[in-house]
């Protein structure tokens, strides 16, 4: 226990010491509005493995003791990308959605956290949002593990809830990541295929409608750092979730067991 504890002081001092380099080479050559930008960019570059999301889960425990979320509701759950929607509740509704999102968070780790973030909802729906940091620069991971991490959650979820179905956002493209774009448009199409095979789960593209018709990613779908979206981007993702959960969920829709 100490070993471990020990381990993940010496990770986290390690990278802030990175992360601190960067800010002062940034405040020294570029002047200091650069340099918050060279911080934000390593902050969303820095590996998720030195996180503990326990706490994180915890409080979201803590908090379904005081409010707890509708049963049947839909849980949206991921990386930052989902933690950042900000206005996820209002853009979905008539829904009733409930974010379960963590920051930085990697496949792995939704896999670890399913069934107490996903799972102990009963949700009618799922929909998840990951793959993104899972292989950004420097990630040891291949688009192979990515797609496998995936229907590794499938099977969690199965577990427990047969009938529930389950969405997949695809990996976006982004500004900072855009060397790491072929290897997630490799693990998209992966995923994507695993999808047709499953019954109740279903591939949402939310990265081509990113792309304008000259093949180029607007920089303005993405906030100083280049990675987490806009509410422009999350206006684009908006009329292209909403509607396909509406199709099934909503007012008057056909059952959700077909």
């Amino acid at each position: 226990m100490i070993t471990t504890q020990c381990g993940r002081f010496i990770r986290r001092s390690f990278v802030g010491a990175i992360v601190l380099s960067l800010f002062l080479l940034g405040v020294c050559v570029r002047g200091p509005d650069s340099a918050l930008t060279v911080l934000a960019q390593a902050q969303a570059q820095a590996p998720a493995r030195v996180r503990d999301w326990e706490p994180t889960i915890r409080k979201f425990e803590e908090s379904d003791k005081t409010n707890p979320p509708k049963r049947g509701s839909i849980v949206f759950t991921g990386s930052s990308s989902i933690v950042k929607w900000t206005t996820l509740a209002e853009d979905m509704k008539p829904l009733d959605v409930v974010n379960r999102a963590f920051g930085g968070s990697q496949y792995s780790d939704v896999d670890q956290y399913a069934k107490r973030i996903v799972n102990a909802y009963h949700p009618s729906a799922v929909v998840v949002y990951a793959g993104d940091n899972d292989l950004a620069a420097d990630s040891p991971k291949t688009p192979e593990m990515v797609a496998n991490d995936f229907k590794q959650f499938v099977q969690i979820v199965r577990s427990d809830l047969p009938n529930t179905w389950i969405y997949v956002m695809a990996i976006k493209p982004s500004k900072l990541r855009w060397n790491q774009w072929p290897q997630m448009k490799g693990a998209d199409q992966m995923i994507q295929d695993f999808c047709r095979t499953r019954q109740r789960v279903q591939y949402i593209d939310v990265a081509t409608p990113m792309f304008e018709a000259d093949g180029s990613l607007p920089g303005d779908l993405f906030v100083a750092d280049g990675l987490h979206p806009t509410p422009k981007l999350y206006a684009m993702w908006t009329s292209i979730i909403r509607p396909i959960l509406l199709q099934r969920f909503g007012p008057g829709a056909k059952s959700s067991q077909q």
